[in-house]
């Protein structure tokens, strides 16, 4: 399973601190289909879970999400022009169930609160981050003949 975190670098992003924001997002999410897509609320900031069965190379990015993320740091930016606190930039991070059990997380993108947000960028981001995660399950997990010999003359 694969997910798009949206959350703060330091302190908190959820209802109790960023009422407005979260006002927009659920505004937002009334509109919004989540076809293979689920909102999970965190202290630390939203989540969007994607149920897809293994990453491919010719993975495409639907609409739904990159608008739905667009929404969500849009929404921060306004909820604190609005009053919502703290202030601190929210980092857009995709994260990997894999298979072994352990989870791979890698930081897309950074947005401070003054910062224009464009669908596009985080677009091209993503795509490329899920493309980097599918190339990386393409290869094999057993250590190459070269990483061996090193680790025998230690």
């Amino acid at each position: 399973m694969l997910s798009v975190k949206i959350r703060v670098s330091s302190g908190c992003f959820h209802r109790e601190h960023s009422p407005h924001a979260y006002e927009m997002i659920n505004d937002y999410l009334a509109t919004c289909p989540l076809d293979k897509m689920q909102f999970m609320e965190h202290e630390s900031g939203p989540e969007i879970l994607l149920w897809l069965a293994a990453i491919s190379g010719g993975i495409t990015l639907t609409a739904n999400l990159i608008n739905l993320v667009t929404a969500i740091i849009r929404a921060r930016s306004e909820g604190i022009k609005k009053g919502d606190h703290p202030s601190h930039p929210v980092e857009l991070v995709i994260r990997q169930d894999r298979k072994d059990g352990e989870i791979r997380e890698e930081m897309v993108l950074r947005f401070g609160h003054h910062e224009v947000v464009e669908s596009e960028h985080i677009e091209k981001a993503l795509t490329k981050t899920f493309r980097k995660f599918a190339e990386s399950q393409a290869k094999p997990t057993a250590p190459s003949t070269a990483t061996r010999r090193k680790k025998r003359r230690r």
